[in-house]
């Protein structure tokens, strides 16, 4: 098997052809908020909720379907908590916080665009010594932080670092409605003086991802718990990792996490290129255990300032990551909404329909029933389409729509460029048609992603001989020309 896949791997570098659509993939983006360096650039509210629905506009109209925004940045938080200060990001006032709920307004535009949104927290680092998050900690938990340089880091050896963080991310859980709990740097620092032997040292922090998830799961068992471990996750037969890698380097035992059932999700940050980049992607894929793998791509490097790559570079992993049924994820949100080299317009292309985040089908759950009365209301320009609510079967709290349009009949829900709407929380949508009648069909969908059989409407004939309807501006809209001219 390992041997058909680097064939496979090969082919898909000789031929670098623009792989088709799937209905599954995971398309993210890391959203960095420590400095503001991604959001927000302004300490007013209003501008800063103008700019994030801006960022999550753009991150629409390219096709991504998951953002994980930076929440706890270091031991400070973009949402109010007794437990952490307010990181300076927000107003410019670190322990200071502003009107509004910053994380709980992005996880609701988020939403509202069909897109996941993950809790990005940054775990073991706790910023500079005398930082206000890493002076509060110490100050509660004085032999819990360790220094090094001028930096304070969670002593990861101490059971105590894994019971705080698992409190920290049960009551983001708790509150706010994440569709994942993403970590990261949950691993020894590079710079730590490990004392201990290495399978002593992934215990430690393997200890600490199970505390996590056993307070997490229990809260809400469809939330993702994922990280982004080092890209290259040990020394291959014959590719080194130059001995920089998760497993050996910094005893990050992110494999292992997935088959032992205590992450749904990797993130691999992978900012490398050629033989660094596609022997080590085939090892995530080969040690996936039926979980999500989207490696982390490096959109920063394209930057004249950072590695100044060619845009091949990315686009090529892209579509070999597509010919291996794995997602992608970009570091970060403002080089790729910049259009650093042509990656945002590329991106544009290359997702040319839309994609569901894979299903947890690990989690062992039933599929939602059929939604039932779908109901069409004709107009001169637009459909109105209703039905009423499926019967879940998950134990969770709500259930998503996803609305399917074809202007032939049954609507093939397993092709991704009929669908016009995702993860809807309402019973009725608006479609404009430009005077074509169209078929629709509705499914309905659990916080796992396990989709219903589709429901169709019936009886409304559509023109013979019609060519294939593109319906990508029932999902982008008019704005995508503004994005895609914006060039740096």
């Amino acid at each position: 098997m390992k041997k058909i896949i680097h064939i496979f791997v090969l082919l898909a570098l000789v031929l670098s052809t623009k792989a088709g659509n799937p209905k599954h993939e995971v398309r993210a983006v890391w959203l960095t908020t420590i400095g503001g360096i991604d959001w927000p650039h302004s300490y007013s509210t209003a501008t800063q909720q103008r700019e994030l629905i801006d960022i999550l506009d753009q991150l629409q109209q390219a096709g991504i379907n998951m953002v994980m925004i930076q929440t706890r940045v270091r031991a400070t938080t973009i949402f109010p908590t007794t437990t952490e200060p307010w990181d300076g990001c927000i107003t410019g006032r670190p322990g200071t916080g502003p009107s509004y709920d910053p994380l709980q307004f992005c996880i609701d535009e988020c939403h509202r665009r069909g897109m996941e949104c993950h809790a990005w927290i940054v775990t073991i680092p706790v910023g500079k010594w005398n930082g206000l998050g890493c002076k509060q900690l110490r100050q509660k938990y004085p032999a819990l932080i360790k220094k090094i340089g001028e930096e304070g880091y969670m002593d990861p050896e101490k059971p105590e670092t894994g019971d705080y963080l698992a409190k920290f991310c049960a009551e983001v859980t708790r509150k706010y409605d994440v569709d994942g709990i993403h970590l990261d740097y949950i691993r020894y620092p590079e710079t730590w003086k490990l004392k201990v032997s290495r399978p002593v040292g992934r215990q430690y922090i393997t200890d600490i991802v199970r505390k996590i998830n056993r307070a997490v799961k229990p809260l809400k068992p469809w939330i993702k718990l994922s990280c982004s471990p080092i890209g290259k996750y040990d020394d291959l037969t014959r590719y080194r990792s130059n001995g920089w890698n998760a497993n050996t380097t910094v005893c990050q035992d992110a494999q292992g996490w997935l088959r032992d059932g205590l992450m749904d999700a990797l993130f691999p940050m992978m900012y490398f290129q050629g033989n660094n980049f596609y022997p080590f992607a085939v090892d995530w894929l080969e040690h996936s255990y039926g979980r999500i793998i989207a490696p982390g791509l490096a959109v920063y490097m394209l930057h004249p300032r950072e590695k100044n790559w060619d845009l091949e570079v990315i686009t090529r992993e892209m579509n070999v990551l597509r010919d291996l049924g794995l997602g992608c994820t970009f570091f970060r949100s403002k080089f790729f909404t910049d259009n650093t080299k042509g990656i945002y317009d590329f991106t544009c292309d290359f997702n040319v329909t839309p994609a569901l985040i894979p299903p947890m089908t690990w989690a062992g759950k039933q599929a939602p029933s059929a939604v039932s009365r779908l109901q069409v209301k004709r107009g001169m320009s637009a459909d109105i389409i209703s039905w009423q609510k499926a019967i879940d079967n998950s134990g969770a709290d709500y259930l998503l729509y996803n609305v399917y349009a074809s202007d032939h009949q049954p609507v093939d829900v397993s092709n991704p460029q009929n669908l016009i709407a995702a993860r809807q929380r309402e019973l009725q949508i608006t479609v404009p048609h430009k005077g074509r009648p169209l078929y629709y069909a509705v499914t309905a969908m659990n916080r796992y992603g396990q989709e219903s059989e589709p429901a169709s409407m019936q009886g409304v004939s559509s023109p013979r001989n019609s060519k294939p309807m593109d319906f990508r501006h029932l999902i982008i809209g008019d704005k995508q020309k503004k994005y895609k001219s914006k060039k740096k």
